[in-house]
Parts: C-alpha cells; structure tokens; sequence
C-alpha cells in the first residue's frame, strides 16, 4: 500500500518554486497526486499544496530531511504531513446540538476522518447524545470567579489526549487571551455572519426585525480579537418577508452546522494555510 504525504508551503513569490518542488518530488521518484498553488499579488507571498505518495516511501522525518534544502533556497515556511494519520479533535459545546450533532455524525459515519477523544461542555444537556456516540463526555461549569481554572483543563486534556484540533461548536463562552494564543491556528469557531449589525442576544431576531434578506455563517480560527479572526469558510441562504424569526433560527442552524463541518474537513486535510489576517483554502 502506498504511503501518501501533504506538502504544504508559503513563502516569497518567486520564479521557479513550482518547478523546483515538482522537479525533487519527481527525482526521488514520487508520484504527484494532487497540487494546487497561489500567488498573492497584494502580500507577494506564494502558498503550494502538493499531496504525493509511493509504495517504497521513507519515513516523513526522512522526507523532510531530503526537502529541506529546496525548503531553505526560497525561505519557504512549510511542513510535510502523513495523510493517513487521523486528526484528533476536541470539541466545545455548550446547550445547542446541531452543530455537534452534525460532526458526531459525520464521524460516526466515516465522511470526517477524525478521532473525537473527549467533548467538553459548560453544561451538561449534551452529555447522553456524545456518550451515545462512545466519547467521553466532560462537565466543566465556567464562570467568572473559574475561567482561567477551566481552561487550565482544558488545555491540560488538549495536550494528554493529544489534541490536533478544538472546534468551539456553539461553546458560548469568550476564550480569554492565554487559552486563544495557546490554541493559535489550531482552534475553530463558528458563528452567525453576514449580520455584523445584530451582535449579542437573539441576533435573528434583530435581522427579522430590520428585514434582512440574506442569512449565514462563517467558521473562524480563534484569536484573540473576538470574532476577526482568519476566516475558513461561509456560507449564505436567502430570506424574505415570510420568514419569521424561528425560521431564520432554522436556516441558520442548518448554515452553521454545514460551514463548520467544511472549516474543519479543510482543516484536518492540510487545506488552510494562513495568509496574514486571511486564510488560503485549497478546496
């Protein structure tokens, strides 16, 4: 069987990255299965992705041993990463079910290849439908006087369970600044967008009330700027007057579990790569 490998780059534009990566891979023999390339005219950087595989494959410290020297001559930012080994997630929740129930699903069904070690909420309405599913489920209450202490835990399972991943599915609670920066680039939100004016308390209500005709969500990595940070994926749907607001509550529902669901597939498939305060998405 052969092993497959992810290549993923970002470094200064510059004439001959394509030909200098295809040209190693090809040299060593490898087969190309999937590449994909962009060059930000605005930030002059370059951003490849490039998935290869071979039956007499060396191990990936090897491999990357072997391309580091190209890596150095274009000051490439990069990493290589073995298809075959299933991202471990953490998921956040709090009262809402749609988006964990979508994920659990899609797990137990095999379409998202991932391990779900434990989920984590501030209450405890979740806890019968992730144990269903065979996940441990965790109670972690937060308020004020314990936030840093819960998320000390957190942080503590995300490092003994091996976490690659923590998805915020509808966790109502604001990361403080120490859990956003521990967590940089491997943390995903989602949320409702295209609403920018409707923040706080029952925001479909607000659109339904100014008449809105357009709904979505967007999934995020976490910083610690809330709600800004690099956008993954977004997804809209159309509405009109005949929708009252427990119906924008139901389309939207339906939004964000679909856009979470893609942020972290794009994800554990190597397919983001950060660009500044923006994201490039190799679909």
């Amino acid at each position: 069987m052969n092993r497959r490998y992810i290549l993923n780059i970002s470094c200064p534009d510059a004439v001959g990255i394509v030909a200098a990566v295809s040209g190693f891979l090809a040299g060593e023999g490898w087969f190309i299965v999937e590449s994909s390339h962009f060059g930000d005219p605005t930030t002059g950087r370059f951003f490849m992705r490039t998935v290869f595989e071979d039956a007499a494959m060396p191990e990936i410290d090897e491999v990357k041993s072997r391309f580091a020297p190209v890596a150095q001559r274009f000051g490439m930012d990069w990493d290589i990463y073995d298809s075959g080994r299933r991202a471990r997630l953490l998921v956040l929740v709090s009262k809402a079910s749609h988006c964990l129930n979508d994920l659990l699903y899609r797990y137990r069904s095999g379409t998202l290849q991932v391990d779900i070690p434990a989920v984590v909420s501030n209450h405890n309405d979740l806890e019968r439908m992730t144990e269903w599913h065979g996940i441990p489920f965790h109670c972690l209450p937060v308020s004020n006087a314990n936030r840093e202490a819960q998320e000390a835990r957190i942080l503590e399972m995300v490092e003994r369970l091996n976490v690659d991943l923590v998805v915020l599915a509808r966790y109502m609670q604001i990361l403080t600044p120490t859990m956003c920066e521990a967590l940089a680039g491997r943390c995903i939100n989602i949320h409702h967008s295209f609403l920018p004016s409707f923040k706080g308390a029952r925001p479909y209500h607000q659109a339904h009330a100014r008449g809105v005709k357009l709904i979505g969500a967007t999934a995020h990595y976490v910083t610690t700027t809330l709600d800004e940070g690099p956008i993954i994926e977004q997804e809209v749907e159309r509405v009109d007057h005949t929708h009252a607001p427990d119906d924008l509550v139901a389309i939207g529902r339906d939004i964000e579990a679909v856009v979470l669901a893609r942020a972290v597939r794009y994800h554990v498939e190597r397919r983001v790569l950060l660009n500044g305060v923006k994201t490039v998405v190799f679909r």
